[in-house]
């Protein structure tokens, strides 16, 4: 995987600094791993060995033909990046309720 050098005035985005550019790109990161997950399970289940039997191990092509399919997406970190660096990130924060004295 080669190294792609990042500004980091750039890798702000809308974000008020570093830190804070860096916890939403994780978070994202993390949204798209689970997207992710979710869909590769979803495919594997499609294409799950039928082999009620328990007498050895079969291969199954299809489910092997998935799981390198998703080896070769792109890592959800490098996603994320990439969106916050096209500025297709936006966030908000949640708003504390106020407890009055």
């Amino acid at each position: 995987m080669p190294i792609r050098p990042v500004d980091l005035k750039q890798a702000t985005g809308k974000a008020t600094s570093l830190y804070e550019a860096i916890v939403i790109m994780s978070r994202r990161a993390r949204q798209i791993n689970d997207e992710l997950k979710d869909s590769l399970h979803r495919r594997l289940e499609t294409v799950a060995s039928l082999n009620e039997d328990g007498d050895g191990e079969v291969t199954n092509f299809d489910q092997l033909e998935i799981s390198r399919e998703f080896d070769r997406f792109p890592k959800p970190t490098f996603l994320a990046l990439d969106e916050m660096l096209d500025g297709e990130l936006e966030f908000k924060y949640k708003e504390h309720p106020v407890k009055d004295a």
